[in-house]
Parts: structure tokens; C-alpha cells; sequence
């Protein structure tokens, strides 16, 4: 379990407050709304191409297939990770292993998601490797929780 201090939050998680507080305020005011999409699209791509090894490819394709598979959603970074937006709501993200200290990517879901299965479904997933078929796999769950 990481080191908390007396707030409560550990060093990994006070970053991404920080990452968040600075994308919130990130100097967009003058731009046009297409211009405000390049430019958070460019950030995405800048964050996934400072991921290391293993964690960088693995967030290049799904980048890729969440492009191809949703093209209607909006690439932001959000608490300092690639995310993807729905009408201005987060549905999905990548977290790479390092930003908390975990063996693997995590690739998530957040409750915008239109993946509800019965009373039991995947939120999020950890992400070691990705062969086609898993690839196939996340290229639909990405198709129905955008509703389609």
C-alpha cells in the first residue's frame, strides 16, 4: 500500500490532483472548439508517447482501436491520463502501471459506459499484453458503451 501523509492521499495520487488541476486550467479560452479538440487530442499523444516499454504500445493501439471503434468520442487527458470523452463526460481511460505503481496498464471504464449486463460487468481491465482477440474483444465493449 503506498505512503499516505496526513491528508489522506499518497504521493501518486496528490501528482494527478496536480495533473488534473493543471488541465482544468490550461489556457484554451481564445481557441475555437476544433481547436481545443486538436489540442487536448495532441496532449493524449504526448502523454501515451511518454509511456515506457510495454505500456506505450498497449496504449498506442487502444488509442487506435477506442479512434476506430468511437470515433464520436473526445481524446482529453483526465488526472493526468489519456482519457475519452461522451458529450463532455469521461467514459474511458488508460492508466499506465507507473502511475501507481502497479505491474500492469489499466485500461477502464466509467459509469457513462453503457456496458451494463445483467446485475454483474467488467469495469476495467489489467493489461499485460494484447493479442487480436482480446483486441476484438475491447473494440466491441468500447462499440456498446458509446450505444451503439
Amino acid at each position: 500500500m503506498p505512503d499516505t501523509d496526513q491528508s489522506g492521499f499518497s504521493a501518486a495520487e496528490k501528482a494527478a490532483i496536480k495533473e488534473r488541476a493543471a488541465e482544468v486550467k490550461a489556457p484554451k479560452k481564445r481557441m475555437t472548439k476544433a481547436e481545443k479538440q486538436e489540442q487536448a487530442r495532441k496532449d493524449l499523444e504526448a502523454k501515451i508517447d511518454s509511456f515506457e516499454g510495454t505500456d506505450k504500445e498497449l496504449a498506442q493501439r487502444l488509442h487506435e482501436l477506442i479512434i476506430a471503434n468511437a470515433p464520436q468520442l473526445e481524446p482529453k487527458l483526465w488526472y493526468g491520463m489519456p482519457a475519452y470523452a461522451l458529450d463532455g463526460k469521461v467514459l474511458c481511460f488508460i492508466q499506465d502501471a507507473k502511475k501507481f505503481e502497479a505491474r500492469y496498464l489499466t485500461f477502464g471504464f466509467n459509469d457513462v459506459a453503457m456496458l451494463d449486463e445483467g446485475t454483474l460487468w467488467p469495469t476495467s481491465f489489467a493489461i499485460t499484453g494484447l493479442n487480436d482477440q482480446q483486441a476484438a474483444m475491447l473494440a466491441e465493449l468500447v462499440t456498446k458503451a458509446v450505444g451503439n
